[in-house]
């Protein structure tokens, strides 16, 4: 779309004749409108931090102007404007539900949903480097390395960082499910509101993500597991109006957590366990020896992850503990996306089966959360 109509009041189409003194004529053909017109390619190229000298070279190279048979000047001119309506647009983006509350420009519903769902957008490939990060000075000075890495602009990578930080500050005072606090604030899909409910939570709980094992995984493999987190473990699981309900995971759990350690230290239950599975796998899988011999050691990978949730460092380095403490093991064992899900649903299950173990509430709890967090994050 060509020529942005700034927010001026009328709304007709006139040809009006100038005429000078040696009665000389001019027509001019002009609309006044009061729609604020935008292209979206234009608001494109503006979000992810292009010049203004850019997004017309983009413009003229994808046709626009033998489409509009338009000089090089009115493109120019044209995307000079709609940048500045961007800009001017800009601060009501901030506060999303301002944009439906002001006079100043006549946005449709629709057309507002699709400005404020784009602003709040984010490449995955810059979020990936900052998930798990403080939302501070210190990790915004790091954005000209990670503009750099990621191939994202600087000013792009601002904007988001700056999205980032304001949705973290506004949610963190509320109480109620962070998705649904996040979703009715800004005004976003549900879709995007749970992928910010995730960096939210990362932030928060400082997760590790940057370490070399974990480059495979990618920002919606950590949004998933973030989600199972939330829905789970934390204090708003149990109740969902309560401060910092989906931000915090519930410490009372964690405590309970340790009672799972009578799984390894018992060896009496840990023999049991391991017969209970290893006859529900026989004959079903090409990894059973594998399985056979690494059973203890891969039980006791997963419940001494489960003991140390209550030490801050040991919840920041939970992912890096399933990747080696589990997920790389298995992998070495050639073990098939299959075998993992076969192992683990009769992993998990057959320890209601134990005649002394009586944790099997906070066990179901904990092992629900594992198993598809493994399973998401079992792949090359």
């Amino acid at each position: 779309m060509l020529g942005l109509i700034p927010p001026i009041h009328c709304g007709w189409l006139t040809s009006l004749c100038l005429r000078g003194r040696k009665h000389m004529a001019v027509e001019l053909d002009v609309f006044v409108g009061n729609t604020t017109i935008m292209d979206e390619e234009v608001y494109q190229l503006w979000l992810d931090g292009h010049t203004v000298n850019d997004a017309v070279k983009v413009r003229m190279e994808g046709g626009v102007l033998e489409e509009f048979e338009a000089s090089a000047d009115v493109l120019l001119s044209d995307t000079m404007d709609q940048y500045r309506t961007f800009q001017m647009c800009e601060r009501l983006l901030h506060s999303p539900a301002k944009l439906a509350n002001q006079l100043l420009f006549q946005i449709p519903p629709h057309r507002q949903a699709i400005l404020i769902e784009r602003y709040y957008a984010f490449d995955d490939a810059f979020v990936r480097e900052v998930l798990g990060k403080k939302l501070s000075k210190g990790t915004k000075k790091d954005l000209d390395d990670i503009s750099a890495k990621t191939s994202v602009t600087l000013k792009s990578c601002r904007r988001q960082f700056d999205n980032f930080k304001r949705v973290f500050k506004v949610v963190e005072e509320l109480k109620g499910p962070l998705v649904e606090n996040i979703r009715q604030h800004f005004l976003l899909s549900d879709k995007l509101a749970r992928d910010y409910a995730a960096i939210v939570f990362f932030a928060n709980n400082r997760f590790e993500t940057g370490k070399r094992k974990l480059q495979y995984l990618t920002f919606q493999d950590f949004a998933f597991c973030a989600g199972l987190l939330i829905n789970n473990w934390t204090v708003g699981a149990v109740d969902n109006m309560v401060e910092d309900m989906d931000v915090d995971l519930d410490k009372e759990f964690l405590q309970e957590l340790k009672e799972l350690k009578i799984l390894i230290t018992d060896k009496d239950l840990l023999d049991q366990h391991k017969s209970l599975v290893c006859t529900a796998l026989r004959g079903k899988t090409k990894a059973f020896n594998e399985m056979e011999a690494n059973f203890k050691n891969l039980s006791r990978g997963l419940v001494n992850i489960a003991a140390k949730l209550t030490n801050t460092k040991d919840v920041r380095d939970f992912f890096i503990d399933l990747v080696e403490k589990f997920i790389e093991p298995c992998r070495s064992d050639r073990w098939t996306a299959a075998d993992m899900r076969l192992y683990l649903t009769h992993y998990t299950n057959s320890a209601h089966i134990l005649d002394t173990f009586k944790h099997q509430v906070v066990w179901d709890r904990y092992m629900g959360v594992i198993k598809s967090c493994i399973f998401k994050m079992y792949h090359d």
